[in-house]
């Protein structure tokens, strides 16, 4: 890739080639003229190749003038909360999420401490793409200052979420997979105050991973055999930047990212109803493409469920608008407005922790008792000019069914669905199929492939 994939939320490349230092700078001083006055904070995941991204854009943003806040290696959630503690003008993750370890990126960050929404975004590109950096006299440039305690408060608003003392006198032994990414850092201080018994794999944030970082079932089988011989009640699997959780159970059981939401969703509207953890029952968001688990767990507690485009800005832009108690992507993301609006593993490790204490079920347990379904997520490389051809191909055979433009395309089988959409990241298209069986939903995707 000689030139970056970029988004209205961000971008993203592979260092040395699509993403360099001019490009950093560049991106990040048409987001600084986009946005209002004040801090940019600045964090990044733990690959190496972000600190030298990081010091590219502190140089680029204090040479137009802006102060900028240096706050390390740390989750992507907890920038969202550092932009409201500084109360600053925006922030910049540099992440390239699960990616491998050649890719990096920059995520933007609204000054409302969320990923940036869509006309902004617009804008920003917009700017990157037309207008060149206005470089300030040597008295107006910014200054960069560090940030020494990056995770206190987030740490504060995701334990205020949940019975804490009650989850710590379950002593829980639990395995955290952090593969050596960002979620390392809040990972063991949210676990030890918790009062968990941890083994941890990848504890080091230095960006080696152990393992290909997107935490699949494919990806996790190292780590699933780990669990069989840890003896541990549950195993958290974090993503690169910790905005993504996966789940296995004590038996090595890879329980998945799908789940993630499903059971923060029940547990959370259960205390809901029990006006526990000063929650009110609400609305829920989630995306296009995640598993109509939901949508039944919404149904049995009797509260409205919305679904918006893919995309962690599209599900906050609805979750706004519809004043949801609670939110999320089936990619392992769930966003809880008590502690920001970001997706954020952190959150549900903590969620599912007091699920298995108020219910004193084992994780495995509290996921078998919802519904099944099986949801088959495959990609094939495509060049993204092609997609929107690719989808009207695709509808035009499926066109005595119910097909939704949404998010790309989503074809609705009765008792089944399938979701075919070009990825705003990488040169793939993504497709999803839900049914009542793996061969069905298997079936599914099998006859889109030969379409596309």
């Amino acid at each position: 890739m000689s030139e970056p994939i970029i988004s209205v939320a961000g971008l993203r490349g592979t260092i040395g080639e699509a993403l360099n230092p001019d490009v950093a700078m560049r991106y990040a001083a048409a987001f600084s003229a986009c946005s209002p006055p004040g801090l940019f904070v600045i964090t990044r995941d733990s690959r190496p190749s972000g600190q030298m991204l990081a010091q590219a854009i502190h140089a680029g943003l204090n040479a137009i003038g802006r102060d900028t806040l240096a706050a390390s290696i740390a989750a992507t959630p907890t920038l969202g909360i550092l932009i409201r503690q500084y109360n600053a003008a925006g922030g910049i993750q540099i992440s390239a999420s699960h990616n491998p370890s050649e890719f990096n990126g920059m995520k933007l960050f609204f000054n409302e401490g969320r990923v940036i929404p869509k006309e902004p975004g617009s804008r920003v590109l917009e700017q990157y793409k037309t207008t060149k950096p206005q470089w300030v006299a040597h008295q107006n440039i910014g200054k960069c200052t560090v940030c020494y305690d990056s995770t206190t408060a987030h740490l504060d608003a995701v334990l205020e979420t949940v019975d804490a003392e009650a989850i710590a006198e379950r002593e829980f032994k639990v395995l955290l997979d952090s593969n050596h990414g960002a979620g390392a850092v809040l990972g063991k201080k949210l676990l030890d105050r918790l009062n968990c018994n941890v083994t941890f794999l990848g504890k080091e944030p230095n960006g080696n991973f152990l393992h290909t970082p997107e935490p699949t079932v494919d990806n996790l089988t190292g780590v699933c055999e780990k669990v069989k011989s840890a003896g541990v009640d549950v195993a958290f699997c974090q993503d690169p930047d910790a905005d993504r959780l996966a789940i296995i159970d004590g038996n090595g059981r890879y329980i998945g990212e799908e789940y993630t939401v499903a059971l923060c969703m029940d547990h959370v509207f259960q205390s809901a109803i029990k006006k526990e953890r000063n929650r009110k029952p609400g609305a829920m968001v989630i995306n296009c493409a995640t598993s109509r688990m939901c949508e039944d767990i919404a149904k049995k507690y009797d509260i409205p469920i919305f679904r918006s485009a893919v995309g962690e800005a599209n599900v906050v832009e609805m979750m706004l608008a519809k004043n949801a108690t609670f939110g999320g992507e089936g990619n392992g993301g769930p966003i809880d407005p008590a502690v920001g609006y970001v997706r954020d593993s952190f959150v549900g490790m903590a969620q599912i922790l007091d699920a298995m204490t108020t219910t004193g079920k084992t994780v495995a347990e509290l996921a078998d008792a919802l519904p099944k379904y099986a949801l088959v997520k495959r990609k094939m490389t495509v060049e993204l000019a092609k997609v929107p051809a690719l989808l009207d191909k695709v509808a035009s055979a499926y066109k005595n069914l119910p097909c939704d433009r949404l998010d790309g395309l989503r074809i609705d089988h009765g008792d089944a669905w399938v979701l075919l959409r070009g990825s705003n990241t990488e040169p793939i298209i993504r497709i999803f199929a839900e049914a009542p069986t793996a061969e069905q939903a298997g079936k599914l995707c099998n006859d889109i492939e030969k379409l596309v």
